[in-house]
């Protein structure tokens, strides 16, 4: 029997499908100006459209996605805790850092992502931040479940993971968007880690531990019993845009950054993914999406 997609599952794919088109646009049609100069007027103007507004678009869509999906797996309160804090500190970080060169470096943001906060931080820069992070603070949070840690450090080791696995994709991606011939933002300086300051790693680390840690605080220490079904769509989340970063650092040329992403994020998320157990695994019942057992399934126990 064939099952309907939710509505937060066509916004993912809707975020995927941008994804793709802007890389299309950025890395094989834009370089080639003679093939848009070929194109009909209503070309022409479709191009002109994806270029100004891809970016915006692709990550309006991701946030979307993300915030349906946690609405739905967690509950208003949980999701309103995790959303305004990483939007709050996420947009500050941004805001001091275009201005102060804290805590990122000396860097700005150029076109193509969107009206500018103050005129210096796309307004679509807080949104990437949140639908990242959500996606990789629970997958961080339930994969970790299963070594039985002290409360404490439980709670800790999931901030410190979930804001690990969002700074290692900013390992891939900042390259592929600072560097290539359309850049979405630029550095001041030359930095010794492949072009980068190393402090935009310490400052993306501790941005996403500052927000993590904030909504820690208010989801408590309650374990979160959800099957890797039911963390598919942050799982996609993820592995999608570390996908699109990659192929943006290799279409410009740039390798090296990748290894350490791929051993400190990507691999990560792949095991912590498949070590959560299905729905037909567990001992316990697994509550849907919706927060309703559907009537017509009993609950799944081991062995069963």
């Amino acid at each position: 029997m064939n099952k309907s997609l939710k509505p937060e599952e066509y916004l993912l794919w809707g975020h995927v499908i941008s994804m793709v088109f802007g890389l299309a646009g950025l890395l094989l049609v834009l370089p080639h100006p003679g093939f848009v100069a070929s194109l009909p007027e209503f070309g022409k103007l479709a191009f002109r459209l994806s270029m100004a507004n891809g970016g915006v678009v692709y990550m309006v869509l991701g946030m979307l996605a993300i915030a349906l999906y946690g609405y739905r797996l967690l509950g208003p309160a949980k999701l309103f805790v995790f959303l305004v804090p990483a939007l709050l500190v996420s947009v500050s970080a941004e805001l001091m850092g275009t201005s102060t060169g804290f805590p990122f470096g000396d860097y700005h943001y150029t076109t193509g992502l969107g009206y500018k906060i103050a005129g210096l931080v796309p307004f679509t820069i807080p949104l990437s931040w949140f639908y990242l992070g959500f996606s990789s603070f629970l997958i961080a949070r339930v994969g970790l479940q299963k070594y039985n840690l002290p409360r404490f450090v439980y709670s800790l080791a999931a901030i410190a993971l979930g804001a690990l696995l969002l700074t290692s994709w900013d390992f891939v991606l900042d390259p592929g968007m600072s560097q290539t011939s359309v850049p979405f933002w630029e550095w001041e300086v030359v930095g010794p880690f492949f072009g980068m300051p190393y402090e935009n790693f310490t400052g993306w680390f501790g941005t996403g531990a500052i927000f993590m840690g904030i909504a820690s605080l208010f989801w408590g220490k309650e374990k979160m019993e959800f099957s890797r079904e039911q963390l598919f769509l942050p799982f996609a989340m993820y592995l999608s845009n570390f996908v699109f970063a990659t192929v943006m650092s290799l279409g410009g040329g740039i390798f090296g950054p990748l290894p350490l992403g791929f051993v400190l994020g990507l691999f990560p998320v792949v095991a912590l993914y498949f070590s959560i157990p299905k729905a037909s695994d567990q001992a316990v019942t697994i509550p849907a999406i919706d927060g309703n057992l559907p009537t017509d399934k009993m609950p799944i126990t081991a062995g069963r």
